[in-house]
């Protein structure tokens, strides 16, 4: 984003969230421009975010798109947003599949706060980890599970801008030596929770493309990824 843009967005944020000199300060010491105006635009929608919470990243607008398409082709959809934050996926499909029944978990209560500001009434949000803890009424009735699950290697924190580091949870962003343990928690816990032939669609790194898909399919799914335009970000496509 270009500094006239972030100017005029904390020039408009004035009013709600204090004096500019203020907030100008807040966004030069560091602190992310989401957290200091409370939204972050994700494709039609505005989201509420905060501090503490991990900011939705723009190229996850791919995995939203997937995903609509995917409820969108199915008769009941019932999807759930894994790892969900404050919800960007969930949201986005609950504004664009109104037949959806739409679910978002995640363990972190500060970004369940958020995902309830940004889901519809009618979704529900969950305290899980990772799969672990949601309700018992939906085993075996998800029809697609999405998510942006953390899958940045802990040992590359240089790819990290350094103020969202410094403002993020490290457990949204990091998650082994090569990045995939919440994914592979996903593959190997997905199965009781998924219907007949539904989906799971995760956001992964390109680089770690073959191993994801290849860990999917010796838990028995069909597995395959493809690149964004961006040439870096990938989604892992998985059936049941």
């Amino acid at each position: 984003m270009h500094a006239e843009e972030e100017a005029a967005i904390l020039v408009g944020a004035v009013p709600r969230a204090g004096d500019l000199e203020a907030l100008v300060r807040r966004r030069t010491s560091g602190e992310p421009l989401e957290h200091i105006v409370g939204w972050v635009g994700f494709g039609a929608l505005r989201l509420a975010v905060g501090p503490g919470a991990f900011i939705p990243r723009q190229r996850s607008r791919q995995l939203a798109r997937a995903a609509i398409r995917a409820a969108a082709a199915q008769e009941r959809p019932v999807v759930l947003e894994a790892y969900a934050g404050v919800a960007p996926i969930a949201a986005s499909i609950a504004a664009a599949v109104p037949t959806a029944e739409v679910h978002a978990c995640d363990i972190d209560p500060q970004a369940l706060r958020w995902a309830r500001e940004n889901l519809p009434a009618v979704a529900e949000v969950h305290a899980a980890d990772g799969l672990a803890g949601l309700p018992a009424g939906l085993r075996g009735r998800i029809t697609l599970i999405a998510a942006v699950p953390p899958y940045v290697p802990t040992g590359e924190a240089e790819l990290i801008p350094r103020d969202l580091r410094a403002h993020e949870p490290a457990a949204a962003l990091f998650a082994g030596v090569d990045g995939l343990d919440r994914v592979r928690d996903v593959v190997e816990t997905a199965a009781d929770w998924l219907a007949p032939g539904a989906r799971v669609l995760l956001e992964i790194n390109r680089r770690q493309g073959s191993a994801a898909t290849a860990t999917a399919r010796h838990a028995g799914y069909t597995a395959s990824y493809r690149t964004g335009s961006d040439g870096q970000t990938a989604i892992l496509d998985l059936r049941a």
